[in-house]
């Protein structure tokens, strides 16, 4: 098999240098997942790591570059830098015809590093961790156990706003054109979209108010770690042009706020919150309605509603997309 026939070296590489391999064009990397870009992973390595430090793993092949692996290994356990409350799904980085032999290679480092399991989540269905590892791993030997942990939520975007609401069902889509009559029947009502850097900073602070009023389990959420986590990563984001924030204003006064990442086409809607004295009428609906119109405007083809059950994003017209966990035991 060809897998034999040319050895994979593993290098462990640096955040500075994941973000060198990111940025340099010539390589021939599948960067498909918001969750393991090198400013992501970097910003929560310095707002949460720990003593050890990263095992970012590079593959190369004859010098060239086939894959990174971005793990961190603890008490014999290899897992994803990052942490499942901050990164919704995950997965590694491989150039497309080099699937099996960069993940051989990966259990074969580990397995000579004497980490006895791997364990990766959140994975999506169409990951390539969970498309292409399981069977390479049973191959090799390896037990492996598949769970599916949790649902991350999509809407893939139409052309235009009207065909949006046709997509989604009648009364629904009569309840979006209500709630929309209502708000703007309430004052003046103005939708920013918020890009720049300096302009970021001066409303994060506004943010986190509505976010910490919006719920009570988001105020115990937003500690000050979890804070400066989301101000370090807003500020790296947005210098890179990932970061989109949008506000819905009724009277000047902000009413809901809603933070999203712009990659590769798609809009992630990470994180919102909304003033309660608006609740009436609905502003934290509302502003993801705004967003989502603007998404189709952009002309992106996904808007990801992430992870959780939430009622508002089967009301939105999303589709379910099951998330799961991937354990190989490397003791076998």
């Amino acid at each position: 098999m060809t897998l034999n026939k040319q050895r994979i070296e593993i290098k462990t590489e640096s955040f500075e240098r994941l973000e060198s391999l990111f940025l340099d064009k010539k390589f021939d990397l599948d960067w498909n997942c918001l969750f393991v870009l090198p400013l992501w992973l970097r910003t929560w390595w310095d707002t949460f790591g720990g003593n050890n430090g990263p095992e970012i793993l590079a593959g190369y092949r004859q010098g060239k570059l086939i894959g990174v692996a971005p793990l961190r290994i603890k008490e014999k356990t290899a897992q994803f830098i990052g942490g499942e409350n901050v990164c919704d799904y995950q997965d590694v980085i491989v150039a497309s015809n080099h699937y099996p032999e960069f993940f051989k290679a990966i259990l074969t480092h580990l397995k000579k590093k004497e980490v006895r399991s791997l364990q990766l989540g959140t994975l999506r269905p169409d990951s390539i961790s969970l498309t292409q590892l399981p069977n390479l791993a049973k191959q090799m030997g390896y037990a492996v156990v598949c769970n599916q942990v949790a649902f991350s939520y999509e809407i893939i975007l139409p052309r235009t706003w009207e065909s949006y609401l046709q997509m989604i069902e009648g009364k629904q889509r009569h309840e979006i054109r209500r709630k929309l009559r209502r708000l703007n029947e309430a004052g003046e009502i103005r939708f920013r979209v918020i890009k720049r850097p300096d302009e970021i900073s001066e409303n994060m602070d506004t943010f986190f108010s509505m976010f910490k009023a919006s719920r009570p389990d988001k105020s115990e959420f937003l500690t000050d770690q979890m804070v400066s986590f989301f101000r370090l990563l807003a500020q790296r984001m947005a210098q890179q042009g990932f970061l989109r924030m949008f506000f819905l204003d009724i009277d000047r006064v902000p009413a809901a706020g809603v933070m999203c990442f712009d990659f590769n086409d798609i809009l992630f809607l990470y994180n919102n919150g909304y003033n309660p004295q608006f609740s009436n009428l609905s502003p934290g609906f509302l502003s993801k309605v705004y967003s989502i119109r603007d998404s189709i405007e952009q002309g992106k083809l996904r808007y990801d509603l992430l992870k959780g059950d939430e009622g508002y994003k089967k009301r939105l017209g999303s589709t379910p997309v099951p998330l799961y966990h991937l354990k190989i035991d490397l003791e076998g």
